[in-house]
C-alpha cells in the first residue's frame, strides 16, 4: 500500500545514467509500462520533479529543462545559457538532436520564436556566423556576386579561423574599422538583440582542444573593451566572439580584459539590474569562463533567497552530479563556510531532501 520512496531512491540514487537507462529498459520489458510514466503517477512535488530529471538520459534531461525555460510566461534565459556553454561540443549536438525528437522542433526555432528581437534577421546573422566559422567566407562569398565597382573601401583585418577557433591574424582591429560593402550588409555591425546571442550560442559547436591564439585574444580583448566603454553591449561583434571561439580561447581573452583594464570583464558589465540583455550577457560569459564558481553561486542564491528555488536547487545538483559537484560542494564550503549539504538538508525536507542528499553522495 503506497510508494517506498526510500527503495526508489535507493536504486536510482546510487547507479549512472547507463545503469538507469538499462534499469528503465529491464521494467519496461518486465511489465510492459515505461518507468518514467509509472514514477509520474505514484510520485509528487518537488521529489517528483527531480526523480523525473535524474532518471532521464542526460541529452533528454536538458532537452526538457531547455523546453520549459523556453515555454515560460518570461522565459528563463539564463537555463539556455546554462545548457549551450557548459556543455561540451557534442554534448549540446546531443541535445539538439533529443529536443528535435522530443518536440518535433528544432531548439534553435523555439529559441527564436520565444524570445523577443527580429528572428528573421537572428537567422541571417547565424548563418553569417556559422557558415565557416569566420568573416573573411563571408565577405568572400558576398564579394563574388558584384561588380568591382560596387565593393566599398573597407579597413578590415579580416580572420580567417582555422579548426581551432584560432586566428592567422590579429582579428578584426575594431569593429568600428568594419565599412560597409555594398550589397553585402551583414558585415556591417549592427545593435542585437536577445534572440541573436541564444540562438547563437545553441547553434554553435565550438572547437572543443587546448590551443589557444595569444594574438586573437589581445585583439578580442580590445573589441570587448571598447564595446562595453561604448555600452554597446549588444553589439554584433561581442555575439561574433562569444558565439564562436573556443572556450579556451575565451579564457585567454578574458584574461587578458582582466590583465589590460585591472578588472573583470563581468563587474565592467554590471549595470542596470532590469536589463534582460545585459543579464544574459553576464551569464554567458560566467558559464564559459568559470562554470563551477557559476554553479555555486546559482546554488548559494537558491537557498540563501526567501523561500528555496527548488527549481535551481534541483536543476543544479542533478545536472552536475555525474560531472563536477564534487568540485561545486568545495567551491560553496570555501565561500559560504558551510557544507553544501548541511544547507541543503536546512532548506528542504522529506523524499526530496532524501534524494539530494544522495546525489550529494550524504545520506540522510
Amino acid at each position: 500500500w503506497g510508494t517506498d520512496e526510500k527503495a526508489i531512491i535507493s536504486v536510482l540514487g546510487h547507479r549512472n545514467a547507463v545503469q538507469r537507462k538499462q534499469i528503465r529498459l529491464a521494467y519496461e520489458d518486465l511489465y510492459q509500462e515505461d518507468l518514467i510514466k509509472r514514477l509520474e503517477s505514484e510520485l509528487s512535488g518537488d521529489f517528483e520533479k527531480a526523480v523525473y530529471r535524474w532518471i532521464l538520459d542526460p541529452a533528454d534531461r536538458d532537452a526538457v529543462l531547455a523546453n520549459v525555460a523556453i515555454k515560460k510566461l518570461s522565459p528563463d534565459h539564463h537555463v539556455i545559457v546554462e545548457i549551450s556553454c557548459t556543455r561540451s561540443p557534442e554534448e549540446l549536438l546531443a541535445v539538439r538532436r533529443a529536443y528535435q525528437a522530443r518536440y518535433k522542433h528544432s531548439l534553435e526555432e523555439d529559441v527564436a520564436a520565444h524570445t523577443k528581437g527580429d528572428t528573421r534577421k537572428a537567422w541571417n546573422k547565424l548563418l553569417m556566423f556559422n557558415r565557416d566559422r569566420s568573416y573573411s567566407g563571408g565577405l568572400r562569398s558576398c564579394r563574388e556576386d558584384l561588380r568591382p565597382s560596387e565593393i566599398a573601401p573597407t579597413s578590415i583585418d579580416i580572420t580567417t579561423s582555422n579548426r581551432g577557433g584560432q586566428s592567422d591574424s590579429g582579428g578584426l582591429r575594431s569593429s568600428r574599422h568594419i565599412k560597409e560593402v555594398k550589397g553585402c550588409r551583414s558585415l556591417v555591425p549592427e545593435m542585437l538583440s536577445d534572440d541573436q546571442l541564444l540562438v547563437a550560442l545553441v547553434s554553435a559547436f565550438r572547437y572543443d582542444g587546448e590551443e589557444i591564439n595569444t594574438r586573437v585574444a589581445n585583439s578580442e580583448a580590445k573589441i570587448l573593451h571598447e564595446a562595453v566603454k561604448d555600452k554597446e553591449f549588444n553589439h554584433e561583434e561581442i555575439i561574433r566572439i562569444l558565439s564562436t571561439r573556443s572556450k579556451m580561447q575565451l579564457m585567454a581573452t578574458f584574461n587578458r580584459y582582466r590583465d589590460d583594464h585591472g578588472t573583470t570583464i563581468t563587474k565592467n558589465l554590471e549595470g542596470d539590474s532590469g536589463d534582460e540583455f545585459l543579464k544574459t550577457l553576464r551569464t554567458t560569459i560566467r558559464c564559459l569562463n568559470d562554470p563551477k564558481k557559476y554553479f555555486e553561486k546559482v546554488l548559494r542564491n537558491s537557498i540563501r533567497r526567501v523561500g528555496t528555488d527548488e527549481d535551481a536547487l534541483t536543476r543544479v545538483i542533478v545536472t552536475r552530479a555525474e560531472k563536477d559537484l564534487k568540485d561545486i560542494k568545495e567551491l560553496y564550503y570555501k565561500r559560504n563556510s558551510v557544507p553544501l549539504d548541511q544547507a541543503v538538508a536546512k532548506d528542504t525536507a522529506g523524499d526530496y531532501k532524501a534524494l539530494l542528499l544522495t546525489l550529494l553522495g550524504k545520506e540522510d
